[in-house]
């Protein structure tokens, strides 16, 4: 069995974000990068269905600039077997078909059976690039799984709103995109770092793949304005009620 594992580096979320000179995307130089989170769940299910089958080989892959190459190295470590690393430096100003043609160019006479990626990604956040990408691939897509079984068959269950959960058996081949909390992603050991330099890690530009339409471009990245502070109110009820309706009667004094 053939499998392909999507990831993303990202942003880490603790870093102190600002906007390039641009106004196109981050400024990137005081950025720490890391696995997108929802994709380190993808990965570790893919390892997981390897111990489980012993007949499993995983290409894990990224698109983005030199940097990435750090994301592979460490989802090598965490039991890939080989990575894919389409270079492109400007692939934080591509929109998500273009991501996902780019990868679709790649994989499609790969005979991949199944397509891990995660849900979204936790800077963009669109949560279209596995779902675009079943369609090019003309492969099934069940999105946001949170739960995967494989016997006889996939069974997986899907995250609902309203903490619902649906249960879905689907067939290969087949693009499924993780939730968080799926598994538990496990760390790289040491003997496993050391292994993984000698895995094969194959660096592709992104133009030798799909010609992507350049008429598509970021116009404007900026911070949300912001809408005004909140007032907390300390007393007891009736003090908080009084406090209150002085508050609505000054508000309305000025509409």
């Amino acid at each position: 069995m053939k499998v392909l594992v999507c990831i993303k580096q990202v942003p880490d979320m603790e870093s102190k974000f600002k906007i390039n000179a641009n106004g196109t995307w981050f400024d990137e130089n005081d950025l720490a990068y890391r696995i997108n989170e929802y994709d380190e769940y993808a990965i570790e299910q893919a390892v997981q269905l390897k111990e489980q089958l012993n007949n499993v080989d995983i290409t894990v892959l990224s698109v983005g600039p030199a940097r990435v190459k750090e994301a592979l190295k460490k989802a090598l470590a965490m039991g890939c077997d080989d990575a894919v690393h389409i270079e492109d430096e400007q692939s934080s100003l591509k929109e998500p078909f273009q991501i996902a043609n780019l990868i679709a160019d790649f994989a499609k006479d790969k005979g991949f059976d199944i397509v891990f990626t995660g849900m979204q990604s936790q800077d963009r956040g669109s949560g279209q690039v596995g779902i675009i990408l079943s369609e090019l691939l003309n492969m099934s897509c069940v999105s946001t799984i949170a739960e995967f079984e494989y016997k006889d068959g996939i069974t997986v269950k899907r995250e609902l709103e309203g903490g619902l959960k649906s249960i879905v058996k689907v067939s290969t081949p087949v693009v499924l995109t993780c939730q968080l909390g799926l598994n538990t992603p496990r760390y790289p050991t040491l003997p496993n770092i050391m292994k993984a330099k000698k895995k094969e890690l194959l660096t592709i530009a992104s133009t030798e793949l799909f010609a992507v339409d350049s008429s598509y471009e970021t116009v404007n990245f900026y911070h949300p304005q912001k809408s005004g502070g909140s007032l907390i109110l300390e007393g007891s009820v009736s003090e908080l009620v009084d406090k209150l309706i002085v508050i609505l009667k000054e508000k309305t004094s000025v509409l």
